[in-house]
């Protein structure tokens, strides 16, 4: 059994040896005073003034906010909940995706692709004119609870144990501590949501891993051989799972491929670069991307410790690319971070046509850090008993963003599709089938058939939100492209 899956998940920040002392300079902060009792507020400050994206657009984490112990201890005390800390005096304005957990455990179990779930993943549509909410069943989790019931991609529900779903209780209802619910079923009739009467009991169990390699097939169209990979989550667990499923495609004699990012939060930068690698080339000369840090980091690196480049390993395994010039990506409003960064990765090397809605524009990265000072924060599972028993916090703030290699980064807004096509909750299709309409339209595309089928929405799927989204994992982009940090903190 190898190292990595004895570990929950390698989060080894993609840094580097750096300046001239072979260490970036931190500047020297106050400490707290002995008796302040505020660990966690203290963690969550010293590992923002240094690690954190905007830190110079924050005031109160300035290098020389405080001058003594007593200020910085009064600051540490102003809010007695270190979550609320975190979220009032620390995060910028526009920083939608830096998050935290009081486990850290628990947060490193869930990158690593394990959650406590039923295993039904589903989309959220609020009502037109109304306060109700309506959810739609994208796929199910095998070896699941809901892999056993009765329910299925496609099936709508508007109501937990009796209560119709609003915008005000579906967190409580859907997300809550309770690890059974009964869900109250619909049909679409005449262009509504109908509750019936069915209903599906479903229970949250502990622990459960999603592999994110969901599907991976080949078709024989028009004298094409087109591969089709559903990918779920840039999960390095599975980096194994990827490529066998990538090179099976290969020994099939693809010459086309379609990557259904759809449902894909995102995930780890390094495994996001072996499938970049996978899909065009493992020359490892050509640039993946560039890194923008902070200016207290950026400053202190040359060009060559920001740049990540293609890679020609998976573990012990040599690569063997697809070689295409030409790639097919599926997506949606809940395709996020590594999902676009493949897209945006590859786009200076080879033709990207993206078919589907326009993803959520996630373009920043992030780690896992725990109050470990002398690993500079930085999450390390063999150094869990280093971090300080005093203090189980875990933060995941955004470290910065990356550059493709031509310098192109700006996607906040989203990257938008070549070819529009929203799913229909009217008409969502078997994932995997040749008939499901994503999937269609783009092997129309690939084949130049036209006219043979009409692909207008007629209930075009408007999403505010998801069951990933209420995952710990969320829509994070982790930085573990697997270089070595050396620092020394004061």
């Amino acid at each position: 059994m190898s190292i990595k899956s004895l570990l929950p998940l390698v989060f080894v920040l993609a840094v580097f040896s750096c300046s001239k002392d072979d260490e970036l300079s931190v500047p020297k902060t106050v400490d707290p005073l002995p008796s302040s009792n505020v660990p966690v507020q203290n963690f969550m400050w010293k590992a923002m003034n240094f690690w954190y994206f905007w830190q110079a657009d924050v005031p109160d984490l300035a290098d020389n906010r405080f001058q003594d112990s007593e200020s910085y201890t009064e600051f540490l005390q102003s809010v007695e909940e270190p979550g609320a800390f975190f979220d009032s005096k620390l995060l910028y304005i526009e920083d939608r995706f830096s998050f935290y957990n009081s486990d850290y455990r628990e947060l490193t179990n869930s990158l690593a692709g394990i959650s406590r779930s039923n295993g039904l993943e589903f989309g959220l549509v609020r009502k037109a004119n109304s306060e109700e909410v309506f959810g739609y069943v994208r796929y199910i989790i095998p070896n699941s609870d809901a892999a056993t019931k009765d329910i299925e991609r496609g099936d709508l529900f508007t109501g937990v144990n009796g209560t119709t779903l609003t915008i005000n209780n579906f967190q409580n209802l859907l997300f809550g501590a309770n690890n059974t619910y009964v869900l109250n079923m619909a049909d679409f009739s005449n262009g509504d949501v109908i509750q019936n009467e069915r209903e599906v009991s479903l229970t949250k169990e502990e622990a459960l891993a999603e592999n994110p390699v969901f599907i991976s097939k080949s078709f024989e169209v028009n004298g094409i051989t087109i591969g089709y990979l559903m990918y779920n989550q840039f999960t390095n667990e599975y980096d194994d799972d990827l490529y066998d499923a990538v090179l099976g495609l290969k020994n099939l004699g693809i010459t086309e491929l379609v990557v259904d990012l759809r449902y894909n939060p995102g995930g780890s930068v390094n495994t996001t670069r072996i499938l970049a690698s996978m899909i065009y080339d493992t020359n490892t000369d050509n640039l993946f991307i560039r890194k923008r840090y902070n200016d207290k980091i950026q400053d202190q690196l040359s060009e060559s410790q920001l740049e990540v480049y293609f890679t020609d390993r998976v573990g012990s395994k040599t690569i063997e690319p697809l070689g295409l010039n030409k790639l097919y990506v599926l997506t949606s409003a809940s395709s996020a971070s590594a999902s676009e960064l493949l897209i945006n990765s590859l786009e200076p090397y080879i033709d990207v046509v993206i078919i589907g809605d326009v993803t959520r524009g996630k373009n920043e990265f992030s780690t896992t850090l725990v109050d470990d000072r002398e690993n500079s924060y930085l999450y390390t599972p063999s150094r869990v008993n280093k971090i300080n028993p005093d203090n189980q916090w875990a933060i995941q703030p955004l470290l910065g963003r990356n550059e493709n290699a031509d310098g192109f980064f700006d996607y906040t807004d989203g990257l938008v599709p070549d070819i529009q096509l929203k799913e229909d909750y009217g008409n969502l299709g078997i994932l995997g089938d040749l008939n499901e309409p994503l999937l269609a339209r783009a092997i129309q595309e690939i084949t130049g058939a036209t006219g043979k089928r009409d692909f207008t929405v007629e209930n075009p799927i408007e999403i505010f939100s998801s069951s990933k989204m209420y995952g710990l994992f969320k829509d994070k982009m982790i930085d573990d492209t697997l270089y070595e940090l050396d620092l020394s903190l004061n």
